[in-house]
């Protein structure tokens, strides 16, 4: 497969959706070790369902949640068809989303400290960071 990111920003946020899917799997299971680790083990899928719609241990992910959404119904919109600057903005959006912060609280703190204990996190940043620049 080519590693060089397709051209146009169309293209580009077309390609977007499966590697977001699959960083926040990626978070999801490091949060749910980190959530474990305090908490005891999570029983269920049922039982993790609500925490990450209701526990504030996972609300940082939901920044992530809303914009795959955002993306997926750019895509998907049947009254217009996808602009060039709809789609850069979002890139853009998504760049802004998944800058890390050493400092400070919210998704890029936690988008950080993420970064920092878990390398497969860092291959897919690096992944979607050729994409989204």
């Amino acid at each position: 497969m080519d590693n060089a990111a397709p051209s146009s920003s169309i293209a580009r946020l077309k390609a977007l959706p499966p590697l977001l899917l699959s960083l926040h799997k990626l978070l999801l299971d490091a949060e749910r070790d980190e959530y474990e680790k305090v908490f005891g083990k999570v029983e269920s899928a049922g039982q993790m369902l609500e925490l990450v719609i209701e526990d504030p241990w996972f609300s940082w992910l939901r920044r992530l949640s809303q914009i795959i959404a955002m993306i997926d119904e750019t895509l998907e919109a049947k009254t217009a068809p996808i602009t060039e600057k709809a789609a850069q903005d979002l890139l853009a959006e998504t760049k802004r989303l998944l800058t890390p912060t050493e400092e400070g609280e919210g998704f890029g703190k936690e988008y950080f400290d993420a970064l920092q204990r878990d390398p497969d996190v860092i291959f897919k940043h690096k992944e979607i960071s050729k994409l989204i620049s």
